[in-house]
């Protein structure tokens, strides 16, 4: 069945953000760790908590972003409206942490320096994103938007 766009080849696949983060890397984590360990899964329980919160932090925000700001996944199909409110009034960027929590969950729960890693890649990687996220949000929203981005942090608390 193609989607919408043409077909889903292996590469369009792989452009999904979401889909490297909730599906490729813990197959590839787990199947490392899997065969790094004689075949054996010994895994640190508590860090399902993460993958668990994160994933849920990524869902529900990118949810909420959709039912009071509109538009799509991503800045592909821009939202309409600006997002300050729920988890947007404590931080500007709740989905991306929420891909950075779920990849810590991966590192704690596989005890995985790879997924440290990846992890690390990806705090970087995250934030240039967020950094041009906001430049189209600016050109979006205007003074809107710079009042926001003045009374609410990036990344919340840190």
């Amino acid at each position: 069945m193609a989607a919408p766009g043409g077909p889903l080849t292996v590469r369009r696949w792989l452009s999904s953000t979401p889909r490297r983060t909730f599906a490729l890397y813990p197959l590839l984590i787990a199947a490392l760790h899997f065969h790094l360990n004689d075949r054996r899964f010994d895994v640190e329980p508590w860090g399902a908590l993460l993958l668990v919160a994160g994933y849920a932090q990524y869902r529900f925000s990118g949810l909420y972003r959709a039912m009071k700001g509109g538009g799509g996944p991503g800045l592909d199909v821009p939202p309409q409206r600006l997002v300050t409110s729920g988890i947007y009034a404590i931080l500007r960027n709740p989905m991306y942490l929420g891909h950075l929590v779920f990849m810590a969950g991966l590192a704690v729960m596989f005890r995985s320096w790879p997924a440290a890693a990846l992890l690390a890649f990806h705090i970087w990687w995250f934030d240039r994103r967020a950094a041009a996220d906001e430049k189209h949000m600016d050109a979006l929203f205007g003074e809107a938007f710079r009042a926001y981005r003045a009374r609410v942090r990036r990344w919340g608390l840190l």
